[in-house]
């Protein structure tokens, strides 16, 4: 049998906007909750959410924001996100989701490769201190002019803060909502009526864990369509209450919670403006909510809460770990001590809007341990040989490849990039390591580019990382191939140690011995308590690699010319 599967679906495509969904959710779910903000301490129903979106499509309108123009938003987790997700799509504007970890270069960088005319900005986040970085790439804001002309950044018009203030060079969010109510609600309904669901809605950049960023490019159908589904799958009703404490920025926030929320009448709760342990505990309790997100480190972190037995989670009911390879113990835990019955596990990227493979509520607890589901509704998906593109038998390591409704409209301005991800009969390659079981069910073995070849041997990490986390003082593993001048690559185990636990290099070697072959048992042991990631909480392996190089003087291995 083949490596392949397609999932026709029982229910229909939405054949509607984003707009249009959240006029339909107001005018049947209207008195319910919409958003909860924690760290804002305001709460929207449906009816109350569409009110301040309108507002907002309308000061858009009075800005000159035609079908089609570019809004980036740059900014933590925030009712002001969301309303304005949801403002852009009204008016057909598309949104650019500009990660709030970019400095200067990278902000330049996206504003100017996607040609954004609006940008919506916090002030600060963390240590970046937004309004110096605007002003370095952009001094013509000291003249504090409202109608930009910036040499770096020559699309740019308008620039409008979250806040109270408005300085330097642009204008305050309230002054910016309260500029709508010059602009007649028909204007805005005729607007929404000429806009069509294949419409480009949403640039997402890639995290940048590999190369340059690259703007994936969503429309309505994408991403609206993917939301329900993931909603679909968790079974999701007006009754639920989803923890997001992931960010807005990236499609596990805006898409897997915010679209899944709008499609169910679900309520979406926002813990704090970026991921924090404590305070989405205290989310789930204080608003009693049914399902949480997050990537495998942010489960990670409430788990070693140290005040993780006082919060009382029963409320939860299902949820999704994604974003990253999700350890086995890890799974067991949230099931088991976060009353998380009904966690799922979902596969996919920002190219696919994004969830491809996700396991069912009523799986049993081996599939959502071992594997990343089944393939989604109306989507198809096969495992090919990277070298010949044929596809292989079930049970063979291969490259997972992607096509249905999901898979983007291209990378923006980027008709080279698109061409090597997307083929000619629009199957997405996603450059993922998977196998496919008898039953349909996939597991992900790891990245091609992930891939230890030592010595002519295949090696995939997640094997020896899912062996490591055996070990009872290992609480996190990552494992990486590093430049050999005998074998071309070796294998090194980056571990962070459980609390008040103990281990040496020669003593998890040991541990391996005997229990997987000797060309996987690590060379090289690298203790650490924090792993380099990307905002989302994705593993920079790449990071690791230059690091470790660095560390263990392997520069001149890593120059050695290979075929």
């Amino acid at each position: 049998m083949l490596s392949y599967v397609h999932d026709p679906g029982v229910t229909p495509l939405l054949g509607h906007t984003i707009g249009e969904s959240l006029n339909r959710a107001a005018a049947q779910f209207g008195d319910r909750d919409a958003l909860i903000s924690c760290h804002q301490s305001r709460q929207y129903t449906y009816s109350g959410l569409l009110h301040e979106v309108n507002r907002a499509a309308r000061a858009l309108l009075h800005l000159g924001v035609e079908r089609g123009d570019r809004v980036g938003i740059w900014s933590p987790n925030s009712v002001e996100w969301v309303i304005t997700q949801f403002a852009a799509a009204k008016v057909g504007a598309i949104l650019v989701n500009i990660n709030p970890s970019y400095q200067l270069r990278e902000l330049e960088y996206a504003l100017n490769q996607s040609a954004v005319k609006i940008l919506i900005t916090a002030r600060v986040f963390r240590k970046s201190h937004y309004v110096e970085m605007l002003t370095a790439l952009m001094p013509e804001l000291t003249a504090n002019r409202r109608h930009l002309s910036a040499d770096r950044v020559p699309g740019l018009r308008h620039l409008i803060y979250l806040g109270a203030e408005s300085s330097p060079g642009g204008t305050a969010w309230g002054e910016f909502i309260e500029s709508g109510d010059a602009v007649e609600l028909s204007e805005l309904a005729a607007r929404e009526r000429v806009l069509q669901f294949d419409d480009p809605i949403n640039i997402q950049y890639t995290s940048g864990t590999t190369g340059a960023p690259k703007g994936a490019t969503l429309s309505h159908h994408n991403i609206l369509n993917n939301g329900y589904f993931v909603g679909e799958v968790l079974k999701y009703t007006e009754a639920d209450r989803i923890c997001v404490p992931v960010p807005f920025y990236h499609c596990f926030g805006c898409v897997m919670g915010n679209l899944a929320a709008v499609t169910h009448g679900a309520a979406v709760v926002v813990p704090a403006e970026s991921f924090d342990a404590e305070a989405t505990l205290r989310a789930i309790e204080t608003h009693r909510c049914t399902s949480i997100y997050g990537v495998p480190t942010m489960f990670i972190a409430q788990l070693e809460h140290p005040s993780f037995e006082t919060f009382r989670l029963d409320s939860l009911r299902t949820g999704i770990m994604a974003g990253a390879p999700c350890p086995i113990e890890v799974m067991k835990q949230v099931i088991d001590r976060m009353h998380v019955s009904e966690i799922t596990i979902c596969y996919g990227m920002t190219e696919t809007s994004p969830v491809s493979f996700q396991s069912a509520v009523d799986d049993p607890i081996e599939a959502r341990v071992s594997t990343v589901g089944r393939v989604h509704p109306h989507i198809e998906s096969k495992i090919v040989d990277p070298a010949t593109g044929e596809i292989v038998p079930r049970g063979t390591v291969g490259e997972l490849c992607t096509r249905g409704y999901s898979v983007m409209l291209g990378y923006w301005e980027n008709v080279e990039a698109t061409a090597g991800a997307i083929d000619s009969a629009r199957w997405m390659h996603t450059g993922d390591l998977a196998v496919m079981r008898d039953d349909g069910y996939v597991n992900i073995s790891g990245r091609i580019k992930d891939m230890i070849i030592r010595g002519g041997e295949n090696i995939y990490p997640r094997e020896i990382e899912e062996f490591l986390y055996s070990h009872p003082g290992v609480a996190e593993v990552h494992v990486i191939g590093v430049p050999d001048l005998k074998y071309g690559e070796e294998v090194c185990a980056w571990v962070r140690l459980r609390e008040r636990q103990q281990a040496t290099c020669d003593e998890l070697r040991d541990y391996c011995r005997g229990q997987i072959a000797t060309c996987k048992i690590p060379r090289y042991v690298r203790f650490t308590t924090q792993f380099p990631t990307t905002v989302t909480g994705k593993i920079q392996k790449f990071r690791m690699r230059e690091i470790s190089i660095e560390e263990l003087g392997l520069s001149g291995a890593d120059g050695v010319k290979t075929a």
